[in-house]
């Protein structure tokens, strides 16, 4: 069973939710853009970064009807430098930060034959080393009001050992062992730290790499039926965000149909 699945019924409603300051990386299209769109649903108030200028002007338009609109930050996070300049001026608008949701990456396929040091910089710096930073970044602002949820976003694909994505694979294995590591580091600061493990998630840009046959195995490998959307995704997040989930940190939460 392929193709689209949509999202039934009503969605949790988390009181918690409603007003806190949410900074989300990657958040223009995909998965992002089902994170920016559910907190922003929430009542919280959801800065983004991306480098998608119009897809992110879209989303806000789109959203405008939220009890607070989205703020659009425009960014490349692999310039570290104007990376943590965006992330000052966030922080200085929201006043501090709740919840991170570190979920900016690239899954662009690789040969092994090809890969240069360079690029393999480059690819870290995407998918792995601006999780580190945006935690840095908002870790003085969550102490200061007593604690804060971070969600780094995994990925299923290292789990599976997928082919043509070594480099991704590395980082996102890599985050896993980051989120246990600042766990333990903050979790005294209140600081709940967590990774999402998406399965493989129905996006257009995802939909670049499978036919219909494609999708159709996917669907076959996994226990349930249909095709995740970025809402399931984003329904994780938002209970480890939440209060409902204040005992939960140092873990990988999956969300992939029990796709093995």
């Amino acid at each position: 069973m392929a193709g689209e699945t949509k999202v039934e019924g009503q969605r949790a409603i988390y009181p918690s939710l409603s007003g806190k300051r949410v900074i989300v990386t990657g958040g223009a299209s995909g998965i992002g853009e089902g994170m920016v769109e559910a907190f922003a649903r929430q009542g919280a108030r959801v800065t983004f970064l991306d480098v998608q200028k119009d897809a992110s002007l879209a989303l806000v338009k789109r959203l405008a009807d939220a009890p607070f609109k989205p703020v659009f930050e425009l960014c490349d996070i692999t310039d570290i430098d104007a990376f943590g300049k965006a992330l000052e001026k966030i922080l200085t608008s929201l006043g501090g930060c709740d919840v991170l949701v570190n979920n900016a990456g690239n899954d662009d396929r690789h040969a092994i034959e090809d890969i240069t040091p360079e690029y393999w910089d480059e690819r870290m710096a995407v998918n792995l080393r601006h999780q580190f930073f945006a935690a840095k970044a908002v870790i003085p602002a969550m102490k200061e009001t007593g604690g804060g949820s971070i969600i780094n976003l995994g990925s299923i694909s290292w789990h599976l050992g997928l082919k043509d994505l070594v480099i991704y694979q590395t980082a996102k294995a890599a985050i896993e062992g980051l989120t246990r590591s600042l766990a333990r580091e903050l979790g005294r600061c209140g600081i709940r730290v967590n990774s999402v493990i998406p399965g493989n998630v129905q996006t257009p840009r995802q939909m670049q790499w499978y036919s219909p046959e494609g999708e159709a195995e996917i669907v076959s490998a996994q226990c349930l039926d249909g095709r995740i959307q970025p809402q399931d995704i984003a329904a994780m997040a938002l209970f480890l965000a939440s209060d409902d989930g204040r005992f939960c940190t140092s873990h990988n939460y999956w969300v992939d149909a029990g796709w093995r």
